[in-house]
């Protein structure tokens, strides 16, 4: 039993023997409820008053049951309590121990900077994706919900180094800024650029000024959900059946088709084949092509040669994906 269940059945059960202690008196003795509930009180704690009348020999017979009882609940009641003070304080430190030796444990994760609206949404898409991640908010109650949801979190202000430091910004994957405030957006990203300045970083933005000032601060990605929640419901007005088929593959549990972007490395297979030699291989269909440089090539023709370093944009099954995945990185599919 928890010992805050035992707590509470503690005080049930010493809250009944003094509601019965009364009880008994006033029928026993006849005695007024005033005196009953006070002679109840004196008898259960034991400090030595007399007694408030003169007790029958059935009255001194129910004070004796009285003072075992009552002496055995307060007893309980004062243990339960001890034990949940303890115990609580206790369960939280090793709790945040253990929390700490996980995060520590991470590898290409990412850090999430905020849990309100924003930060629980991704934190939904990161666990629905299977990708490792740890949030940083300095609001206790924000951490208390993250926890209650069985992710990883750390109480305290995302821009400081040290903390950064902490949920392993030198191994992760990238960062996501996605406080409510921009100037700590932007100090976040200045940080996390100080502390890795080959990190993936995105940030949220609330006005056209705050995505300058965040890209200046070293942002690879900056994303206004103000923006990105208007642009959506235009697209919903205007090609209602695009944005659902963009929703199947990218949102939708237990989608069968799926989109990913994968890069392709030196000692993978695919390089120096067409995109119509990957497609027959893999079954996967290859959308775009993203070059070093930055330069998107959509639909690309199917001699189209692919070459290390490219960044592939494809759509397929899951086992397709996994597949293509496997030999972009010199491996070969099971």
């Amino acid at each position: 039993m928890r010992p805050k269940q035992r707590l509470r059945r503690g005080l049930i059960i010493l809250g009944s023997i003094v509601a019965a202690g009364t009880i008994g008196y006033m029928l026993i003795e006849g005695w007024s409820p005033i005196d009953a509930i006070y002679m109840t009180m004196i008898t259960i704690s034991t400090v030595g008053y007399g007694e408030v009348h003169p007790l029958t020999g059935a009255g001194r017979i129910f004070s004796i049951c009285l003072i075992v009882g009552g002496v055995s609940g307060a007893l309980f009641v004062l243990s339960s309590f001890v034990e949940y003070l303890v115990e609580g304080k206790l369960g939280a430190t090793i709790g945040r121990r253990q929390m700490k030796g996980k995060i520590a444990k991470l590898k290409e994760h990412f850090i999430l900077c905020g849990y309100g609206r924003v930060g629980e949404e991704i934190a939904r898409t990161f666990s629905e994706e299977g990708i490792p991640f740890v949030i940083i908010d300095s609001r206790p109650g924000n951490t208390a919900m993250a926890e209650e949801q069985g992710y990883l979190c750390l109480l305290g202000d995302a821009t400081s180094d040290k903390l950064l430091v902490e949920a392993g910004i030198e191994r992760a994957r990238g960062l996501v800024a996605a406080v409510g405030s921009d100037i700590d957006n932007t100090y976040i990203t200045l940080s996390a650029r100080g502390l890795r300045p080959d990190l993936f970083i995105e940030a949220r933005a609330n006005s056209k000024e705050a995505e300058t000032k965040l890209k200046k601060a070293g942002a690879n990605r900056v994303v206004s959900p103000n923006s990105i929640g208007a642009r959506r419901m235009a697209m919903l007005a205007l090609r209602p059946t695009v944005v659902d088929f963009i929703d199947t593959v990218t949102h939708r549990r237990g989608r069968e088709l799926q989109m990913e972007n994968i890069a392709v490395g030196s000692n993978s297979p695919l390089v120096s084949l067409t995109v119509e030699a990957i497609r027959h291989r893999t079954k996967a269909a290859i959308l775009a092509i993203s070059k070093k440089g930055g330069k998107l090539l959509a639909n690309p023709p199917s001699e189209r040669v692919i070459e290390t370093g490219d960044r592939l944009i494809v759509i397929g099954t899951k086992e397709q994906l996994t597949a293509l995945e496997c030999l972009c990185e010199g491996g070969q599919p099971q």
